[in-house]
């Protein structure tokens, strides 16, 4: 924490005019608005002029319909405006709504006191991992799934009881819902924990079975299924998280959580991305890396062919870069795209390919003069091995700059590091 505020809402949103239902819609009226409307403005679905417009179109729509969808934030927003989920008013003494009363009134959490009434407790946010190829982060992705998820009982409102029967404190847990246990960790050894209680199942509330909400069974929850949607906006990369606000289980008295979803990039065959930027390898032939060439070169992440044309008189040698401006990446926020860097890779013949020796001489006589002959006194003409390792130079000879040595840290007579050899 900071100290700094928060980001603030837009009071004077009218959540109702935005989906264009009346405030007397249906859920299954604002379900069906939402759907015309997020088709028509996805970003997916528009021209690339009409992008950034149109994403904020649809995080407008998204915005009105989680709260309207939902009857508890509907109810808030019907009796309080967007007041009552602006951040930076939450708090008590901070002047005009503080959602801890609102929450208080609706939903029993007040506590009172010296601070004024104890602002409601949040449920945890669900996290996890979600692959994504580089071909979906470049081009964008909506996935439509179901989640299985605790939901507040509509019968009982959360109490567990029946109608105008009150939940009475557990006897065991005084209401706290948890209990001091000491476990065994090992031989004479026992430590304290904290456990849900066994007779409330951590409600803290204790309802007779004849007094038991017939839905949820006392529980308070119930289990429901839940069709929801996850926009990955193109450009998004390793690591970046994408929330969909109140989805994570819903616990009585409490705020529900979200849920979060951690970005993880899939390896790709042909390129390699840092940042906005991206790299493959561009192979050429021998013929073209000397004489120059005109093709498609690869296939970019959107299925358009990247066509190079690289000029005669301009030689392509191996490890070579060539540079593409806006092939990259999109950026996430922008119009703008990185650049593509193409590593040059020269495919050489095989051996034998030429066959006969006046393909030798024609090709000597088109290519550079060898280097000058070396002079020396005494010549001896020695065998060779082909295609050596050189990484093996040096090795098992006790040499510390031997490049496949291991350096250890710990300090001898002398100071500095040592060489790990055998």
């Amino acid at each position: 924490m900071n100290g700094e505020p928060g980001p603030s809402v837009d009071e004077e949103l009218d959540l109702y005019a935005i989906l264009g239902v009346d405030k007397s819609a249906s859920p299954n009226d604002i379900k069906k608005a939402y759907r015309k409307l997020a088709l028509q403005y996805h970003p997916d679905k528009v021209s690339e002029d009409k992008r950034e417009e149109a994403e904020a179109k649809f995080k407008q729509i998204t915005q009105a319909y989680e709260i309207l969808r939902d009857e508890q934030k509907r109810e808030l927003y019907d009796t309080h405006g967007m007041a009552a989920f602006d951040p930076t008013r939450g708090g008590p003494g901070a002047g005009g709504v503080d959602l801890n009363d609102i929450l208080s009134q609706m939903f029993g959490m007040g506590m009172g006191g010296p601070g004024g009434p104890r602002r409601p407790r949040r449920s945890p946010d669900e996290e996890q991992h979600y692959k994504v190829t580089l071909e979906e982060l470049y081009k964008g992705k909506t996935v439509k799934f179901a989640a299985e998820k605790q939901v507040i009982c509509s019968q009982c409102k959360g109490t567990g009881a029946k109608e105008k029967i009150k939940p009475n404190d557990c006897d065991r847990c005084g209401g706290m819902g948890r209990l001091e246990a000491y476990r065994q960790i090992g031989p004479g050894l026992v430590r304290k924990e904290i456990i849900p209680c066994d007779h409330c199942q951590g409600s803290g509330v204790y309802i007779k079975e004849k007094d038991r909400c017939k839905k949820c069974k006392g529980k308070r929850t119930v289990k429901e299924t839940k069709a929801l949607e996850l926009y990955i906006p193109r450009g998004s990369m390793q690591g970046d998280r994408i929330v969909i606000d109140g989805e994570a289980d819903q616990i009585p008295d409490t705020i529900p959580g979200d849920l979060i979803f951690h970005i993880v990039e899939e390896p790709h065959d042909v390129f390699t991305r840092i940042g906005h930027d991206l790299s493959a390898d561009l192979h050429v032939s021998l013929v073209e890396a000397l004489t120059g060439f005109s093709r498609v070169v690869l296939k970019h992440l959107d299925g358009r062919g990247i066509h190079i044309n690289h000029p005669r008189g301009k030689i392509l040698r191996p490890g070579d870069v060539l540079k593409v401006p806006h092939e990259g990446m999109p950026h996430k926020k922008g119009e703008g795209k990185g650049d593509l860097y193409l590593i040059v890779k020269v495919d050489f013949p095989e051996d034998g390919w030429l066959s006969n020796d006046n393909d030798y001489e024609a090709l000597q006589k088109l290519l550079p003069p060898p280097p000058p002959l070396i002079e020396a006194e005494e010549v001896d003409e020695v065998q060779y091995e082909e295609k050596a390792d050189i990484e093996q130079m040096g090795a098992h000879q006790g040499d510390p700059r031997y490049t496949g040595g291991e350096w250890e840290d710990d300090d001898d007579d002398h100071g500095g590091p040592q060489c790990a050899t055998q």
